[in-house]
């Protein structure tokens, strides 16, 4: 579950992602082509190209967070 109070900000990544990608290869897209630090206490969200299922990277203590939400038809944007 995520905690509110420790989240600083919220990134979402333009354009779409490839979700096949998981912790390791979303945080190196955050550090090499974000340039921000994976660690940091925020929010990385990444969507496919069909704009129907997120992942969100979050670091919390001492581990990552990777959610994951496929969206119904009534969700999508």
């Amino acid at each position: 579950m995520i905690n509110q109070r420790s989240i600083d900000k919220v990134y979402l990544a333009k354009g779409s992602a490839d979700l096949r990608k998981s912790i390791d290869g979303l945080a190196a897209i955050v550090q090499e082509s974000f340039q921000l630090d994976p660690f940091s206490p925020c929010l990385f969200v990444f969507c496919n190209r069909q704009q129907d299922k997120i992942k969100i990277l979050h670091w919390e203590h001492n581990g990552f967070w990777l959610y994951y939400r496929r969206l119904s038809e009534d969700e999508q944007y």
